[in-house]
């Protein structure tokens, strides 16, 4: 039996164990009304370290039809360019729920991307050094023409950084066993280059500057409570 398929069956076997149990705890708390207030907008600077918002660039924006679910599904989304002093550029794309139990799989960037015509030709996980831990992560790569657009991303449910798959959804189950509908954050870095250790690099070098400029609070909203 090859890996995919006892992953398959394994998370089957808990989710469908999960149904059970759940049957008599509904989720009925909003993990999201029992945390301080948090706006993506002013949670995230427009200018850290070597790094400053280029507004003379306007990042890839979602058909209207996508745009439309994903305005039902989030309480808030942020996209912005960042352009750094040797005058490399970073899209950073945020999106924020508070009830996030089975819907941010709408604006993973396979399914995003995909949706906006371009062709995934790298889906791999990976781990982005950080000093406050190693955070996991997804790195793809989306192509479209002759735009090629190297991609890293992460999720957080609830208070912790989860694998991106299975167990990710095992995060969102645990929650729900306890009643609790926890909220979710998708975090995404890309870059528009062919280079790709070099765009992967400089994404990696922009996160651990963002994350060294936030306070406390604001950061572990992004990375909650990464493994050591």
């Amino acid at each position: 039996m090859n890996a995919a398929l006892r992953t398959n069956l394994l998370l089957g076997a808990l989710m469908l164990g999960a149904a059970i149990l759940s049957r008599g705890v509904a989720p009925n708390v909003k993990m999201s009304d029992q945390r301080p207030a948090f706006s993506l907008e002013t949670a995230i600077p427009q200018s850290f370290g070597e790094w400053r918002v280029d507004t003379s660039i306007v990042p890839l924006q979602v058909d209207p039809d996508t745009q439309s679910r994903l305005n039902k599904i989030y309480n808030q989304t942020l996209a912005r360019t960042y352009i750094n002093r040797s005058g490399e550029r970073v899209m950073l794309s945020i999106a924020y729920g508070g009830d996030q139990s089975d819907n941010m799989s709408v604006h993973k960037p396979e399914v995003c991307y995909a949706a906006q015509g371009f062709r995934v030709d790298r889906d791999e996980y990976g781990e982005l050094a950080t000093r406050y831990g190693q955070l996991p992560v997804k790195r793809l790569l989306a192509v479209a023409g002759n735009r090629s657009e190297p991609i890293t991303y992460w999720i957080t449910v609830g208070n912790k950084i989860s694998k991106v798959g299975l167990q990710q959804r095992l995060e969102q189950l645990r929650y729900g066993l306890t009643g609790t509908l926890a909220d979710a954050m998708l975090f995404r870095v890309s870059s528009i280059d062919t280079d790709l250790p070099h765009s992967y690099q400089l994404q990696a070098n922009f996160v651990n500057t963002l994350l060294a400029n936030m306070g406390p609070a604001e950061r572990s909203r992004l990375i909650g409570a990464p493994p050591g």
